[in-house]
């Protein structure tokens, strides 16, 4: 994701700027064609590598009979010890796998899509504000989100099906796999959903070509577009400075010279308008914790509900996505319904992104017990551990086996409880081969607390208790009417974005935004958020060469204080910098509004006052000299 971030802001300024002066319509089906050269580059290391292997103490030596099997937990067991050192077979392996290139290919496809996908919001929204009715604009706005909410709607669907493939499917025979996609260690065939978008995208832009690179404005006579003028409630928050004298619907001649030296004079005026730029710092803000929820809510929902990957996957994409279009296409509603006004969007967004952080603070309370692992979670005994220790996975149940600490195969005992491993267990026997594997006469089970009889244990982590099942439908209750919520700001949002500046500079402001909220809102939050769950992390992983790899499992409660601490945080500043916003906009609206009484006399029909039945929230349509004061 940070590589397709990184392609799309190495050239959003000067698309979004120069793409302006050209053929809209034909830069977007430019860009769908790159984004689906890009799809197909990224799949390319899955053909060239080899198979997937994960990490596994597990090895089956057959009885006599063919059907048990024994065990490293006996004295005589061969498992490779934490200190021993690789053989030279491993560890030239290990090597050849780091040196390996083919991450370039990754790297290539991202950054195409990036750049691919530049022009589609910019030139996209301005295009189509550029040529509709204004009070129709919030509307098309949320409807055109709404539609684009439906591609990761489908997107979180496709990954949950592919999530649940074998990453090597149809090239291994998967009854030998001893994992299921429930397992920490699965890795799902990721590569077949970037060939079925890749296509989809392909065909996407055809349409694009057909545009024609300017349309008649909506409901606009031949007079009317004549004398067209800036004018309207936007031209009270535009600053003078950023108001230009010619027709925005004018055509002129373009010449990328003249467009080049105008470049650095439009962004002077562009960032001289304070209420933009306020409006960028409360959008990086918001942009952080929601990059950060969604990269890890997925991740959150495993630990803290003990979901599979691929069902989180799926329920993010059926339920939260659907009211996130619902609340954009509300919100869209709202505006045109009610004719709001730059101060009444403002009060709608701030309303409910209030309602919004109420739902999430109610998630803090949603919460289920850690996992009971033996030696991580809880003793062998039964006590609740205090902290983690490697040792701690050494009881006198398997001090005579020969296990390893480091690998994470973890198994579902008869007693309620998962263990690391079966070495770990102390189990002695196994029946069965793959997934259907029985551990038997497992001596951990026997000395717990609660002793059972049937002392065996299967593959994999066992299931959370009932209760965690109620809290979990209470959590996705609130994370769907929170998600509403939060849409619902969404296409206020953006017509106080384009209210504020001047249309010249539409497309290089959105271009801007999109450039300033993704460097500082997208790529900072998987880094800091990831470094915070990270210190969470009860037991790692192991690569291949030896080092740490992936976490197996996290401290719930702790994830929980730090992944939500965060979020919280980060909407304390947002509400912060809204106020400060509305206080700007309001202070300044109510000023003009006074100006305009005061001179109405002189004014000889050059304002015009029209509001929507709130009192001061009246809006003055003002065309004043140069040498008023207009700047927000």
């Amino acid at each position: 994701m940070l590589l397709q971030i990184k392609g799309n802001l190495l050239v959003i300024a000067f698309v979004s700027y120069f793409g302006a002066k050209l053929h809209r319509p034909r830069l977007i089906g430019a860009g769908c064609l790159i984004m689906a050269m890009g799809s197909f580059i990224t799949v390319a290391p899955h053909f060239f590598q080899g198979p997937y292997k994960y990490e596994t103490t597990i090895s089956h030596f057959p009885a006599s009979n063919g059907t048990e099997g024994i065990l490293p937990c006996l004295t005589i067991g061969s498992l490779t010890h934490d200190h021993e050192i690789p053989t030279v077979e491993i560890q030239a392996e290990c090597e050849k796998a780091a040196s390996s290139s083919l991450w370039l290919y990754v790297f290539l496809g991202n950054m195409l899509r990036g750049i691919g996908e530049t022009p589609v919001m910019p030139l996209g929204l301005s295009y189509l504000d550029d040529f509709s009715r204004e009070e129709n604009t919030a509307l098309y706005m949320a409807l055109i989100q709404t539609v684009g909410i439906m591609g990761p709607m489908f997107g979180f669907m496709l990954g949950s099906f592919c999530a649940k493939l074998y990453v090597d499917i149809g090239a291994v025979d998967l009854d030998t796999i001893t994992i299921n996609h429930k397992d920490s260690r699965w890795v799902g065939a990721w590569w077949l959903g970037f060939l079925l978008t890749g296509g989809v995208m392909l065909l996407a832009g055809i349409p694009f070509w057909f545009l024609p690179k300017s349309l008649p404005k909506q409901g606009e006579t031949e007079t009317e577009r004549n004398s067209n003028v800036l004018g309207g409630e936007q031209d009270c928050f535009i600053p003078d400075n950023n108001k230009n004298s010619t027709a925005p619907n004018k055509p002129s001649p373009v010449s990328m010279a003249v467009l080049a030296k105008d470049f650095l004079p439009s962004l002077k005026k562009l960032f001289s308008n304070t209420v933009y730029l306020i409006i960028i710092i409360t959008t990086i803000i918001q942009f952080n914790g929601f990059i950060g929820m969604i990269t890890f809510q997925p991740k959150y929902m495993e630990q803290i509900y003990g979901l599979s990957a691929s069902r989180t996957i799926f329920l993010i994409g059926i339920s939260n996505l659907p009211s996130v279009a619902f609340g954009i296409v509300t919100g869209g509603f709202i505006m045109k319904k009610f004719r709001l006004n730059v101060l009444g969007a403002s009060k709608f967004c701030i309303t409910v992104s209030v309602l919004a952080f109420s739902l999430m603070i109610v998630q803090y309370f949603l919460q289920c017990d850690n996992s009971q692992v033996p030696g991580l979670t809880v003793s062998y005994q039964g006590a609740p551990e205090v902290s983690y220790k490697q040792n701690a996975l050494i009881s006198s149940c398997n001090m005579g086996c020969s296990c390893s600490l480091r690998h994470w195969d973890p198994i579902c005992a008869s007693n309620g409880l998962t263990y690391a491993s079966p070495c770990l267990a102390g189990c002695q026997t196994s029946t069965e081969v793959g997934k259907e594997m029985i551990f038997h006469n497992c001596t951990c089970i026997r000395e717990s607390p609660l002793p059972y009889a049937n002392m065996s244990a299967v593959l994999g982590q066992c299931p959370r208790k009932s209760d965690c099942d109620y809290m979990f439908k209470s959590y996705m209750a609130v994370t769907v009417i929170g998600a509403f919520f939060s849409a619902c700001a969404a296409t206020p949002g953006y017509i106080i974005l384009l209210r504020s500046i001047n249309p010249e500079l539409k497309s290089l402001a959105l271009g801007i935004h999109t450039l300033l909220v993704r460097t500082l809102g997208g790529i900072p939050p998987p880094v800091y958020f990831g470094a915070l769950i990270d210190m969470t992390c009860l037991k790692w992983g192991t690569k291949q060469c030896g080092g740490r790899g992936a976490c197996r499992i996290y401290d719930s409660g702790a994830f929980r204080n730090y992944f939500l601490g965060v979020i919280y945080g980060l909407s304390a500043v947002f509400f912060v910098l809204w106020g400060v916003l509305y206080n700007r906009l309001s202070h300044r609206e109510n000023k003009r509004a006074l100006k305009a009484q005061l001179k109405a006399p002189e004014l000889d029909g050059n304002c015009v006052s029209s509001g929507n039945g709130n009192g001061s929230s009246a809006i003055i349509k003002c065309y004043e000299s140069p040498e008023q004061e207009t700047s927000i």
